[in-house]
């Protein structure tokens, strides 16, 4: 899958760095950064 995402606050993000995406306490996707892009 294929996502590109604009965050709404700045964060310090790399390649390779794993994230998590969670909704009401639980996790609902989890991946891994393969480009950042500005």
């Amino acid at each position: 899958m294929k996502m590109e995402v604009e965050l709404l606050s700045p964060i310090a993000m790399e390649d390779g760095l794993r994230f998590a995406i969670r909704e009401g306490g639980r996790t609902v996707g989890a991946g891994v950064v393969s480009k950042v892009t500005d």
